[in-house]
């Protein structure tokens, strides 16, 4: 079932593919209902890589999850959002502190769009004189925007010490941003702010925690394989076991 769901999830994004050009700095696909993935692009390590992020549409306006990594699509994506939807983007959650995420604090702020961060996230921009949040938000939260509800949700340190993820529920949506890698990934990427032995005791918090997803949004790269998680678990496994290995 997971295998013809997944099928079924390129299928869709391959097809409405067609109307963009793969060398588009910015790539918006729909993922199910209000539910847009949009991707922008930057160099690690030499390499040229995509960075995944998500926006929803309500009655209110349009919800952004995370900045685009690009700081040149800011404006266009408001823009490209305007045109399709012809809504205003009113508010902006980032995922954790790192620029792919929280990048796009001040340009927003100015924009007069409510920006949210937990406090793990703004004391580390603080620390860094880095613009931040407009507003603090606990590490677990529910947010009800027009017809849609979600779940802000700080499982423990992963990929960074402050990453939350976004459910929701009545969707089965689970944005995992950069605590989730792509199921193609090969090794767990970036890891100067992870906590790799953590990290494994909160991807079991979410897979308790929320049960049965539908999509799975990971931060980099194919985000069309559901197995996104359990395969960013075995990537650590995989660590954890290296690690071991070396000490003896």
């Amino acid at each position: 079932m997971r295998k013809l769901a997944s099928i079924i999830l390129f299928l869709a994004i391959t097809l409405n593919g067609f109307a963009q050009s793969k060398n588009s700095p910015l790539q918006i696909s729909h993922l199910t209902g209000d539910f847009y993935v949009y991707r922008t692009f930057n160099e690690y390590n030499g390499t040229k890589i995509s960075a995944n992020a998500m926006y929803l549409v309500t009655d209110k306006g349009v919800v952004l999850f995370d900045a685009p990594w690009d700081k040149t699509q800011f404006q266009p994506l408001l823009d490209s959002i305007k045109a399709k939807h012809n809504k205003e983007v009113i508010m902006l959650f980032a995922t954790h502190s790192h620029d792919d995420r929280a990048g796009g604090f001040y340009f927003y702020r100015k924009k007069g769009i409510k920006t949210y961060s937990i406090k793990l996230t703004d004391d580390i921009l603080k620390k860094k004189n880095e613009p931040r949040a407009e507003f603090i938000i606990p590490n677990d939260k529910t947010f009800t925007v027009g017809q849609h509800t979600f779940e802000a949700y700080y499982p423990g340190k992963g990929h960074a010490s402050d990453n939350i993820v976004v459910w929701f529920d009545k969707e089965k949506v689970l944005y995992g941003a950069c605590f989730i890698k792509s199921a193609d990934a090969q090794d767990l990427g970036y890891l100067a702010d992870s906590d790799v032995k953590e990290w494994k005791k909160s991807i079991e918090k979410v897979k308790a925690k929320f049960k049965n997803p539908a999509y799975i949004i990971p931060g980099h790269e194919d985000w069309t394989n559901i197995e996104s998680l359990n395969h960013t678990l075995k990537l650590v496994d995989e660590y954890l076991a290296q690690q071991s290995l070396g000490k003896k």
